[in-house]
């Protein structure tokens, strides 16, 4: 590695490092005082608050990764750019792509990393940190938010080699909205599938309402006439309970549990769920992206030698760049979701726009 390359790589390093330390306490200490007085009325001991922000960190890495990358580097090359470094090395003959390697080496290297703390420890922390604040928020506060809660698009794979899709669930008064239900055999073939309106428990009993039950042959083919009933008790042995405690979340899963997820979901008819799950499993793999493009995108606003209200005005222009990227991303998303583009184009949209423009003024650099 040059001096030089050296020179450029452990000053970003050591700005992202205090930035990622500064993000981390403004998280935690704002955190803290929203939640002063519940923290207090509910008497939430150190331990527990420690173990609550500690397992939230790579949470917290995760996110704020690309933005720390990205103020290391206007950082660096703004102070470069105001001691005329960067224009001695232009003069020494070295071009931009020389002088932004160390950054963008580095900006692969921290999205393989945040590719990997997302992928093997955010789903966990996610899971720690649920049960962790559902500790904390013990008391009315928590049995009020509970009286509203409705849980929307529910799957959950259940005993008998079922699977549940559940439109709308509402924990307060036991009932189901828009269920579907899928009934495999040993092999994963369809053989049976239940469509209800709504349905309620009542004892130890779910009762559906406006029940329509198809059965499969060998070969997938309907047989015989669908059957409806008005009302009808099904015999399912899950309660209530059990629908919120094994409901699936695609956040507290990894790449292998969410793909084999799915897999089992592919034949089940519920489209939305399963185009839903794969934009959340084709976003583990383009987000890590983001630390890169971030830096790909301030890189040439970093660069530019000019007076210094020019290079004022380039910093911020460098960050509304990168915020504009955020929110093309956030709709690429939401449009995959909705069904108009495709899972991996929703989630691939953004950051290909991004990396272009990135990559164009790069080179479009004097």
């Amino acid at each position: 590695m040059r001096i030089l390359d050296r020179y450029i790589l452990k000053s970003v390093l050591g700005l992202f490092i205090g930035c990622l330390l500064g993000f981390f306490s403004l998280y935690i200490i704002i955190d803290i005082f929203s939640h002063l007085d519940e923290i207090l009325k509910q008497h939430v001991g150190l331990q527990i608050l420690a173990e609550y922000y500690f397992s939230y960190l790579p949470i917290i890495f995760v996110q704020v990764a690309p933005v720390a990358a990205l103020l290391a580097i206007l950082y660096t090359f703004g102070k470069l750019n105001h001691t005329n470094e960067i224009i001695a090395m232009r003069s020494a003959g070295l071009s931009i792509y020389q002088i932004g390697k160390p950054v963008i080496i580095l900006g692969m290297v921290m999205s393989m990393l945040v590719f990997f703390v997302n992928d093997r420890f955010v789903p966990r922390s996610l899971s720690i940190t649920e049960k962790i604040k559902d500790q904390m928020e013990r008391g009315s506060k928590k049995i009020r938010g509970k009286e509203q809660e409705v849980i929307s698009n529910m799957s959950m794979y259940g005993l008998k080699n079922r699977l549940y899709f559940i439109n709308r669930f509402t924990p307060s008064t036991n009932t189901m909205e828009g269920i579907t239900i899928l009934e495999q055999d040993q092999h994963q073939n369809l053989t049976r599938k239940i469509v209800a309106n709504k349905g309620t428990f009542r004892g130890n009993n779910w009762v559906f309402y406006q029940t329509i039950t198809y059965n499969f042959d060998q070969y997938g083919q309907i047989r015989d006439e669908p059957q409806y009933m008005e009302e009808e008790v099904m015999d399912i042995p899950e309660s209530p309970q059990d629908f919120l405690s094994q409901r699936q979340r695609p956040d507290f899963m990894d790449i292998e549990h969410l793909t084999g997820y799915i897999k089992r979901l592919a034949d089940s008819g519920a489209t939305s769920t399963v185009r839903n799950f794969r934009v959340d499993l084709y976003q583990r793999f383009t987000m890590p992206l983001t630390t890169l493009i971030i830096i790909l995108l301030g890189l040439p606003f970093s660069l530019i030698t000019k007076k210094r209200a020019t290079g004022m005005s380039s910093v911020g222009l460098s960050l509304g760049v990168g915020f504009s990227y955020y929110v093309i991303n956030a709709i690429g998303i939401a449009l995959g979701k909705s069904g108009i583009l495709t899972p991996l184009l929703a989630v691939s949209t953004g950051h290909l726009i991004a990396l272009s423009l990135g990559l164009y003024l790069i080179h479009k650099l004097p």
